[in-house]
C-alpha cells in the first residue's frame, strides 16, 4: 500500500511540474464600461466649447447632428450638437440614447427672458420643461382675424386619439410639463455660486419653433404656462429622454431678455457651458467609484 502511494505522490508531482513549465496568459474578466454623460447643445457656441474640454476626442455624425465623444476626469462624455429646433433635438436625442445610452442628459445654452426679474447672465435650472408651441385655436370665420391670447393648450401626449376634434380632444386641453431630475436640479442648485455672471435660479424652461418678440405674448405664457424663459429645444429633449426612461435636466443661461431691455449677448453661451461643466464635475466626483 506504501509502495502504491508512493507513486502516485510520484506521478502528480510530474504532471504538476509539467503543467507549471508551459507558457500561460490569464485574461482578466471585462468590467462593465461606464454609462457616458451626454451634453446637448443646439448651435456651435452652444456646444463646441465644452467639446474642447475633452481629452481623446472622436467626432461621429447623423442626419444634423454631430457627436463628440471624448473623456472628462476620466469619465465618458458624448457632447450632442443637435442643431436647432425641436426636431433636430429630438432626433438628435433619441439617436444618442439608442447609440450611447447615456446614464444622464443635459441640454444647455441660451434662451431668451420671460421673467422680468431675470437678467442676462442668469442661468435658469429647469425645474420644468414646457413645449410653449402646442396649441388649439378657437373657430373663427374668415375676416374675424387670430386671437392668440385665446389659444388653449393641447396635450399631445393625452392619448392616440385627435387632439383637436372628438371626444379625446377634451383631454388634451392641457399643459404638459416634464420635470427635471430632482438629483441632478439639486446637485446644479448647490453650485450656485460657482456662476460668476449672474444668479442661478429653479424655473421653468419653455421650447418652440419661434422667437417672440411681442411683450404681450411673453407675458400671456410667462403667466399661463410659468415660463422663465424661452428656447428651441430643451422640451423635446425632455419627452424623448422620458420616454426611454433617461434621468434629464434642462440648464439654460439667458442671452437676451426684452421684458427688461436686456441685450443680446452670445458670450452668455460659453458661461453656461463653463457652470454646466462644473455640475458635470461634481456628478462625476459623486458616482461610486470601480472596484
Amino acid at each position: 500500500m506504501a509502495l502504491l502511494f508512493s507513486a502516485l505522490f510520484a506521478l502528480l508531482s510530474v504532471n504538476t511540474m509539467a503543467e507549471s513549465s508551459m507558457k500561460s496568459v490569464t485574461v482578466a474578466s471585462s468590467e462593465t464600461p461606464l454609462a457616458p454623460i451626454m451634453i446637448q447643445g443646439p448651435m456651435p457656441i452652444e456646444a463646441e466649447y465644452f467639446a474642447s474640454l475633452l481629452t481623446d476626442v472622436r467626432v461621429e455624425h447623423s442626419g444634423n447632428a454631430t457627436f463628440y465623444l471624448g473623456t472628462l476626469n476620466g469619465h465618458p462624455i458624448v457632447v450632442a450638437k443637435t442643431g436647432k429646433g425641436l426636431e433636430n433635438t429630438a432626433a438628435a436625442t433619441a439617436i444618442g440614447i439608442s447609440r450611447y445610452q447615456p446614464r444622464i442628459i443635459i441640454n444647455q445654452g441660451t434662451s431668451g427672458g420671460h421673467d422680468p426679474k431675470l437678467k442676462v447672465g442668469d442661468i435658469v435650472l429647469g425645474e420644468k420643461s414646457v413645449n410653449a408651441s402646442n396649441f388649439k385655436t378657437p373657430k373663427l370665420e374668415a375676416g374675424e382675424g387670430s386671437r392668440p391670447l385665446t389659444w388653449i393648450p393641447m396635450d399631445l401626449m393625452a392619448s392616440e386619439g385627435s387632439a383637436g376634434e372628438g371626444d379625446s380632444a377634451t383631454d388634451a386641453e392641457k399643459i404638459r410639463f416634464y420635470a427635471g431630475d430632482e438629483t441632478l436640479l439639486e446637485l446644479a442648485m448647490s453650485l450656485s455660486k460657482e456662476h460668476k455672471t449672474g444668479n442661478v435660479v429653479k424655473g421653468t424652461i419653455g421650447s418652440g419653433n419661434f422667437w417672440n418678440n411681442e411683450i404681450d405674448r411673453i407675458t400671456w405664457l410667462h403667466k399661463n404656462l410659468g415660463t422663465s424663459v424661452e428656447e428651441m429645444e430643451s422640451a423635446s429633449a425632455a419627452q424623448i429622454a422620458h420616454a426611454y426612461g433617461v434621468p434629464f435636466l434642462g440648464i439654460r443661461i439667458l442671452s437676451n431678455n426684452i421684458t427688461n431691455h436686456g441685450e443680446y449677448n452670445p458670450e452668455t453661451a460659453e458661461a453656461c457651458q463653463v457652470f454646466v461643466k462644473t455640475v458635470v464635475e461634481a456628478y462625476i466626483a459623486s458616482l461610486p467609484k470601480p472596484l
